[in-house]
């Protein structure tokens, strides 16, 4: 695995970086406070091709290998990762999801518009009775000639408010994974209704919302894959936005040490700055050497997929390394802070609140836990 960065790669990461700090970080407190993300940010993301990348030219993709995938996550996590999660689902879980298992009259029709960011996709899988133990997902898809009648409903959707298209997972067979199709479901479809989750601990700017699907009809050109083969899909999205969360932590956790490190060489106690006291640069140093680590996982399922190997197991430790050294990584910065970073004026209390969620959405870490435990030793806890 090369860890030297290309002049390409260098340039997109400087690229990213810039446009972070001038059309994100800016507003990140206020879209805080009002639990709401401006939403023309989408089309800029769409306009610097934030929301194609790793998609082929052809269907308005903006190309690029996995690692710039990774490099461009690690600067929305480190500016705000409600943005970093709009950007992770429409393209990371949906985008990719159809550019694998579409048809080519799907592709034409669907990622052109994700990409520009003229669309915005969700991902329909979390129920209100089902997270973890996905492949028990009620919602169900019964035929009707040539279309599918869908009903039922999913809970903790990002981007369900916002989004144009849902990829709604849904029962059209028997019990178990195998019974599981998956649909691409236009959200102005009659039937179609979603309601704004509000009062989140974190990402409180983000959409997130409770979809009902009443009855809603949509034409089997709408099947995304294989009858049966909704939950194979379903898991592969999350192997790699499992990727996506990991590197959007590091961008968090990063955000956490550049601004402790500020804080503590301005900061003066006893009279002199408290970067000097060897427990504070203790804090610092544990922060650094984490998300040195978490970069490297996460960077190392990037070099995987392009190199057409197994990546399943190093996602789920990639992911659930970084999200819990972000939750650490900001829990310490607000001990170097202080008082002052228990206040929402310093950004560190909201990178706290934001990393805690990361540790729960796409796979717990107690799911991550028994994943890498099945690999190690061929057993199945979840039997």
């Amino acid at each position: 695995m090369d860890l030297s960065l290309s002049d390409e790669h260098q340039a997109l990461r400087d690229m990213a970086r810039d446009f972070i700090d001038s059309e994100v970080v800016p507003n990140v407190t206020a879209w805080d406070r009002a639990e709401s993300v401006d939403r023309s940010i989408v089309a800029k993301l769409g306009a610097v091709g934030f929301l194609g990348m790793t998609i082929p030219e052809q269907y308005g993709g903006s190309g690029g290998d996995h690692l710039a995938y990774c490099l461009m996550m690690e600067e929305l996590g480190r500016g705000d990762s409600a943005i970093r999660g709009i950007v992770s689902v429409s393209l990371g879980l949906v985008g990719k999801s159809i550019a694998g298992y579409g048809t080519e009259e799907q592709k034409r029709e669907w990622l052109p518009g994700l990409c520009s960011g003229e669309s915005l996709a969700c991902f329909g899988l979390t129920e209100p009775d089902t997270g973890s133990d996905a492949a028990s997902l009620s919602t169900r898809a019964v035929a009707d000639g040539d279309d599918w009648i869908i009903t039922g409903a999913k809970m903790f959707i990002t981007n369900g408010t916002w989004a144009t298209v849902a990829l709604v997972f849904a029962r059209t067979g028997g019990p178990g994974p195998k019974g599981v199709t998956a649909f691409l479901v236009p959200t102005d479809a009659a039937g179609f209704t979603h309601r704004e989750v509000k009062g989140k601990l974190g990402l409180r700017g983000q959409s997130t919302g409770e979809l009902t699907l009443d009855e809603v009809r949509v034409p089997d050109a709408n099947r995304l894959g294989e009858l049966g083969q909704g939950f194979r899909i379903a898991m592969s999205a999350l192997d790699k936005g499992r990727m996506s969360v990991g590197a959007g932590c590091v961008g968090l956790a990063r955000a956490a040490l550049e601004a402790s490190v500020r804080y503590a060489k301005e900061r003066t106690q006893f009279g002199r700055p408290i970067a000097g006291f060897q427990l504070v640069q203790q804090m610092l140093s544990d922060m650094a050497v984490g998300t040195e680590a978490a970069r490297l996982l996460v960077w190392r399922v990037a070099d995987l997929i392009e190199r057409g190997e197994p990546f399943s197991t190093e996602a789920s430790m990639a992911k659930l390394y970084a999200s819990e050294h972000a939750v650490k990584a900001a829990n310490l910065a607000i001990q170097v802070f202080g008082g002052y970073g228990y206040l929402d004026e310093y950004p560190v209390a909201k990178y706290l609140r934001d990393a805690r969620v990361m540790t729960l959405y796409e796979g717990t870490t107690q799911i991550q836990q028994l994943l890498i435990g099945r690999a190690l030793t061929g057993i199945n806890a979840f039997a």
